[in-house]
């Protein structure tokens, strides 16, 4: 419905101009931040004597009724409402009468919707990094159960050197660490509460702007206030974050879906985590990793969508920065069931360890060991690097492995060959012996996993807002929070 601006305004707004306008169609996902922040305001103006203390209590109540029962389902949001900030002062003002009126002082709807978002954001930054600690925790698991599960390790697509499952899952482990510290990073710089900043100038009422944010949860108040309500920056690092985590997602089902492709038979997927075809019934298909991959530009596209409404507005508010929530929305959303879907896939997939073995001992893996094997000889490396070349494309046109060769034909190459090249060149001796820190050997493997445990045991990535019904008037409530 078009609405009539208070005493400035001598006719309603258009209604196409209104429906362009509007946003209650996407920002009413932010109802239960928007009731939470009104309920800190209201109890923080009553503290500062803004607000009687009737007035605060039926206010607070109304709210909590509308909250209640929108949650319930037995109040839908009004879609005709310009947007839920509208809804929620009209729904509370239809319940309390003047009272309802008074919860808009000292601010304004550019700090409110500041607020709302960064409210949002919060709890779905916290969301990512618990589900990223879910997927860690079934690396992780993975990882301990396949220390001696060999398989090629790559480069260029091709095979380069003998590694184990362990040692590759670890590669993943250590992105979405990076990731969770990414979002760790994040929280901490967006955690300040931009209310009380007004439209722009901040407000002439003598606000309690710190008792708000220890309420909302927040470990301060935002210091400036044409920032507090221009600034979208935590909202560009956090849809930043998400394509970082895509593209992790996305290189590992790279692999899976080559993993699980006729030529490499390394993986099975679990039935639940696959589809057919409509007409070849031998097929099953990795789907959920094609889809995850493909759903990477999306959530990139999201990015790029904010950094480019962003790039040219003036201080303070525009109303282009209404564009930071649809496309932040899905993006959010898009990394949400990807990361829970593809840690469902990794939990129930199966190894094929016999065939990724074989796979290992094919493509000349142990080279570069045959190589070291002469060194230790007394050989020089770039000797032994030419000898082992030779070597290799003797056993090509011989169709086979190094280790397949007799000794006689070894030191027709180089007379340095001896018994115990076998040995030197086995898949177990190539990975056991590289115990340098983050190499594939065992030990080396079990002091990282050690470290890992010990990092997720810690769950330092947690903290928690204090509860809505903990805010009562003059009551500072201990703040529960524990450190990200």
């Amino acid at each position: 419905m078009a609405q009539l601006w208070g005493g400035r305004f001598t006719k309603a707004t258009d209604q196409m101009v209104f429906d362009f306008n509007a946003s209650i169609r996407f920002d009413s996902r932010l109802f239960r931040q928007d009731v939470e922040g009104s309920i800190a305001h209201a109890a923080m103006l009553a503290r500062q004597g803004i607000l009687s203390k009737e007035d605060k209590d039926a206010i607070i109540n109304g709210l909590q009724g509308i909250l209640k029962d929108v949650e319930s389902d037995r109040l839908p949001i009004d879609m005709t409402q310009e947007d839920v900030h509208s809804f929620v002062e009209a729904k509370l003002i239809e319940r309390i009468g003047d009272a309802g009126k008074r919860l808009h002082t000292g601010r304004s709807r550019n700090d409110q919707v500041a607020l709302d978002m960064r409210l949002y954001t919060r709890e779905r930054l916290l969301e990512t990094d618990r589900l990223l600690k879910g997927l860690l925790e079934v690396l992780l698991h993975t990882m301990e159960e396949n220390l001696d599960t060999y398989m090629p390790g790559f480069t260029h697509l091709q095979k380069a050197q003998p590694i184990t499952l362990a040692h590759h899952y670890g590669a993943y482990f250590e992105m979405f660490r990076r990731d969770r510290g990414r979002l760790s990073d994040i929280y901490h710089r967006m955690n300040y509460c931009p209310l009380g900043a007004g439209a722009l100038a901040g407000t002439t009422y003598p606000l309690d702007r710190e008792y708000t944010a220890k309420l909302l949860g927040f470990d301060g108040a935002t210091r400036n206030s044409l920032d507090s309500v221009a600034d979208r920056d935590y909202l560009i690092e956090f849809l930043a974050a998400l394509s970082t985590i895509m593209m992790h997602l996305s290189r590992f089902s790279e692999e899976i879906i080559l993993w699980n492709s006729n030529e490499y038979q390394f993986v099975e997927l679990d039935d639940a985590y696959s589809t057919g075809s409509s007409i070849m019934p031998q097929k099953k298909n990795p789907d959920i990793a094609e889809l995850v991959r493909g759903k990477t530009g999306r959530v990139y596209g999201a990015l790029l969508s904010l950094l480019t409404t962003m790039k040219g507005l003036p201080l303070a508010y525009n109303k282009d920065m209404q564009e930071d929530k649809e496309l932040s929305f899905d993006a959010m959303d898009t990394v949400t069931d990807c990361v829970a879907l593809f840690t469902g896939m990794l939990r129930t997939i199966r190894f094929h360890k016999e065939r990724m073995a074989r796979s290992a001992m094919n493509g000349f893996t142990n080279a570069t060991d045959a190589a070291d094997y002469l060194v230790n000889k007394g050989v020089p490396f770039r000797d032994a690097h030419g000898i082992i070349g030779r070597l290799v494309l003797y056993c090509i046109d011989r169709d086979k492995a190094i280790d397949e060769l007799s000794l006689e034909e070894l030191r027709s190459i180089c007379p340095k060959f001896d018994e115990d090249l076998y040995e030197a060149i086995s898949l177990k001796t190539c990975v056991e012996k590289r115990l340098t820190l983050g190499g594939p050997g065992k030990e080396a493997m079990r002091k990282v996993i050690e470290e890992y445990r010990a990092y997720l045991s810690e769950d330092h990535n947690t903290r928690r807002r204090l509860p809505m019904r903990e805010i009562t008037d003059g009551n500072r409530k201990k703040d529960r929070r524990r450190s990200i």
